[in-house]
This record gives structure tokens, C-alpha cells and sequence, in this order.
């Protein structure tokens, strides 16, 4: 398969994780024939530097000329910083996802067995955990009307019935591949925006017989990961709940290095890590890769290319299960490995395996 890139490292550690994304996938398509073309382009902070523009017109060009973006992170401390500032780098990412109408996010959570121990949570709980969360990504507050003076502030959680259907129906496909579970998450007690979502639920579940619908209030969804995690298979919310969500899977994982996603909908699908651009690590080759680089397995199944994810979520295994690892989740006086070592074992074991 002929594939087209656009790589885009953003800021902080993107570059770093980026380059062993980039390894193993180049380690990948050697090992199966496939011919990949690679287009790099500036975003966030980066982007702003050179060009102005968190998501300039020259990186939106080469999103659309791509079969799929790698993306790694945007942020910086000199934005963080401002509250005055009218241009963030965080705002690149936002116009990626709403110019490409990437309405989809999908976050993978599990249970490592050999991280357990990493976990703060107690190991008998979130063994065999192993759910996906679909998050809405181009509405809500993110993107309704906003306004903020001295003494006030308001953004609006502004969705329509269309938005609300076809992320629905997106989690009713993904349910019906694995366990025929699909939790709906929203604040219907509270929201007139949830009151909706849960009303075209409830009207969109009799289509969808095969699957067990529930529903459940954000706050008690919220308690329920960090005590029964396994209870989910798929959940789907709305964009802030989405967010606030998958960032709490990273106390299962062990570390929010390991979490992957992908968003789709009607363009270029982007591939990236769910962490962010951890600026005060820069450099310094200690960032974990191992999400970056499972989302290029994301990427490749995405293409129905699936032996060879597979052959990256076993190389990861691999490297887990052999101790090479980042510091965050290395065992207590385990050898040191950085991110270009830990990418370099992963690229030798995609080479050697047979």
C-alpha cells in the first residue's frame, strides 16, 4: 500500500516522540512492502513562531494532500502563562479538528498487566480493564459562543440533533466489534444540552437491538472508572465530558504516556497521542513514545492494515514485558532507557520478529 503522511511534532516533546513514531512506522512498512511519503508541517506554538497562526493555511494544505496526519502535541509555558494572549497554541489543534470535521475521538483505555503495580488504583480493580471512549470533538463548550470581561464569563455548550446522531452512531459501530456494551455518558439532571443527547439516545437504541444501551450521569461515570472500570466496554459523551474522561484513564494505564486515540469524520483522520506537549521535558529524552506509537498502530488499522498493528501492539508488549521502559513506569532500579532507546528497541524487535 502507498500511503501519504503529514507529520506534524508540534511543541515541547512532539519532535522527540515523534521521530520513534516515525521509526517504527518507517520499521513497519519495510517489513510488509508498503511505500509511505512524508510531508512535516509546523502547528502550535511552532506555527505561531514562524507563522502567526497556530494552524496556518500551509499546514491545513498538507493535512488535506494526506492520507492521514501523525500528530504529536501543542503547547507552551509562554502562552500558559498570558491569560491575555489571543492566540494559543492549543487553538491550532481546535481548528485542525473543526477544518478536517473531525467529529470522532476515539480513546482506547486498558489495563497493562505488567503496569498494574504503576497504577494508584489497586491492581484487583483494574485488571482486565479494557474499554474505548468515544468522545464528540467538534462541538460543545469548545466551540459555542463565548465571552469573558472583568466580571463575567460565559461558553456555551451548544450542540444540534445531527452532531448528536452521528457520534451516537459512531459508538454503536464500535460496540458492535467488541462487547455489545455502549454507555451513554451526559448531565441530564442539570443540562438542557444532555437532556437532548439523552432523548436521541433513547430514540437511536431500538436501532440497535444487538447492543446493551445504559446511560449514566458524567460524575457517577467518573467515580465508576476508578472503582469498576471493567464495567465498560464503549461510552460516548460530549466533548468537555470526553476530555475531562480519558485523561482519568490514565490513572488505569499507569501513565497518560501510554494512551493513544484517533479522530475521524469527513477528512483526513489525525493519529496522536492523548498526552500533551510537556514542555519542561523537552530534550531531555525522557518522554514516553510508547502513545505515539500506538497510534501509528491506530493509523495502520485505520487502512484495514491490521497484522501489521498488530506487530506494533506486540512490539510494545514486548518492551514493556522486557523492562525497557521511560522512567515514569520503569520498575524500581530497572535499567534506564530514554525515549530514543526505547524507540530503537521497539524499530530492532519490528525488524527482527518473524
Amino acid at each position: 500500500m502507498n500511503l501519504k503522511i503529514a507529520v506534524l511534532p508540534g511543541d515541547g516533546i512532539g519532535p522527540e516522540i515523534m521521530e520513534q513514531g516515525v521509526a517504527v512506522m518507517n520499521a513497519v512498512a519495510d517489513k510488509f512492502g508498503h511505500k509511505l511519503e512524508y510531508r512535516e508541517a509546523p502547528c502550535g506554538a511552532k506555527a505561531i513562531d514562524l507563522l502567526g497562526n497556530p494552524f496556518p493555511q500551509e499546514t491545513f494544505d498538507v493535512c488535506k494532500w494526506a492520507d492521514a496526519v501523525l500528530f504529536a502535541a501543542v503547547g507552551d509555558p509562554h502562552f500558559d502563562n498570558d491569560p491575555t494572549a489571543k492566540i494559543r497554541p492549543e487553538q491550532g489543534l481546535l481548528a485542525m479538528r473543526k477544518k478536517l470535521g473531525l467529529f470522532a475521538n476515539i480513546r482506547p483505555v486498558q489495563a497493562f498487566k505488567c503496569l498494574l503495580h504503576k497504577s494508584p488504583l489497586k491492581d484487583e480493580l483494574i485488571a482486565g480493564a479494557d474499554f474505548v471512549c468515544i468522545r464528540e470533538l467538534t462541538g460543545g463548550m469548545y466551540f459555542g459562543e463565548k465571552y469573558q470581561d472583568n466580571e463575567k464569563a460565559y461558553d456555551t455548550n451548544y450542540y444540534t440533533r445531527p452532531e448528536i446522531e452521528r457520534i451516537l452512531r459512531v459508538g454503536y459501530q464500535y460496540a458492535r466489534k467488541r462487547k455489545r456494551h455502549l454507555t451513554v455518558i451526559d448531565k441530564a439532571n442539570v443540562l438542557a444540552s444532555s437532556r437532548l443527547w439523552r432523548k436521541i439516545a433513547k430514540e437511536l437504541a431500538p436501532e440497535y437491538p444487538d447492543v446493551l444501551t445504559d446511560y449514566m450521569f458524567v460524575d457517577n461515570a467518573s467515580m465508576r472508572m476508578l472503582v469498576e472500570p471493567t464495567f465498560f466496554d464503549v461510552m460516548v459523551t460530549e466533548n468537555t465530558f470526553g476530555d475531562i474522561l480519558t485523561d482519568e484513564g490514565s490513572c488505569i494505564s499507569g501513565s497518560m504516556g501510554l494512551l493513544p486515540s484517533a479522530s475521524t469524520g469527513e477528512s483526513t483522520p489525525v493519529f496522536e497521542p492523548v498526552h500533551g506537549s510537556w514542555p519542561q521535558a523537552a530534550g531531555k529524552n525522557i518522554a514516553n513514545p510508547l502513545a505515539q506509537i500506538l497510534s501509528v498502530a491506530m493509523l495502520l488499522e485505520h487502512f484495514d492494515l491490521k497484522d501489521e498493528g498488530c506487530l506494533v501492539r506486540k512490539a510494545v508488549d514486548a518492551s514493556l514485558d522486557a523492562n525497557v521502559r521511560t522512567p515514569e513506569i520503569q520498575v524500581e532500579n530497572g535499567p534506564y532507557y530514554g525515549t530514543r532507546e526505547v524507540g530503537a528497541w521497539i524499530v530492532d524487535y519490528i525488524k527482527r520478529i518473524d
